[in-house]
């Protein structure tokens, strides 16, 4: 997977065949073929592989489990910008250009945007857990497109200010998060007056 990796950075998915695979890993196109069926079946454990790195589930889980809500903060943050570092994103432009025409990959994205999508709403659970569903589907969105934005932002532009990006990211974050709490300290304040 590896070789594949910097094969399919460096030549892209098209441009990348079985054999340079075997040539680059030293392993015999047969073999490759007995793990992976496909350039597909290489990109589906990329990804899956890159996800679980990614989202590190174990640390965000730990911090829902006690409540620790600077550490889900933390996690969000880690996920927006921090993770990201410039080479993470070689690979990505050439999946999701792949994804556009390759329904097979266009699944496999669509599998991972849902995964974080889950995390990510378990994270704003905590972090606002009196939300209104809609305000917090709005954040939910807005966070999820900053991290694809963040890539994109890495790619373009590889000598960035990195640490002011990180300290808009987490004013933006901590933003968002005292908007959801201002609304549900109104309706907690209402639904208190209703009592």
């Amino acid at each position: 997977m590896e070789a594949a990796r910097i094969l399919f950075g460096e030549h892209g998915f098209h441009g990348t065949g079985m054999a340079q695979i075997a040539d680059a890993s030293g392993i015999r196109v047969g073999q490759i073929y007995r793990d992976f069926e496909s350039k597909e079946d290489i990109i589906a454990a990329m990804v899956a592989i890159d996800l679980s790195d990614f989202l590190d589930e174990a640390v965000l889980a730990r911090a829902i489990t006690v409540g620790d809500r600077q550490r889900v903060r933390r996690w969000v943050l880690d996920l927006m910008i921090r993770k990201q570092q410039p080479n993470d994103s070689t690979l990505l432009p050439e999946i999701l250009a792949e994804a556009s025409r390759n329904p097979r990959v266009a699944a496999i994205m669509r599998e991972g945007d849902q995964r974080i999508r889950r995390h990510v709403a378990a994270a704003l659970a905590i972090l606002a857990p009196r939300a209104e569903s809609e305000r917090a589907r709005c954040v939910e969105e807005l966070m999820m497109t900053l991290m694809m934005g963040g890539c994109s932002r890495r790619m373009a532009l590889v000598e960035g200010d990195w640490p002011f990006l990180e300290g808009c990211m987490a004013r933006f974050l901590d933003q968002q998060i005292a908007w959801l709490t201002a609304h549900d300290d109104g309706a907690a304040a209402a639904d208190h007056a209703d009592a």
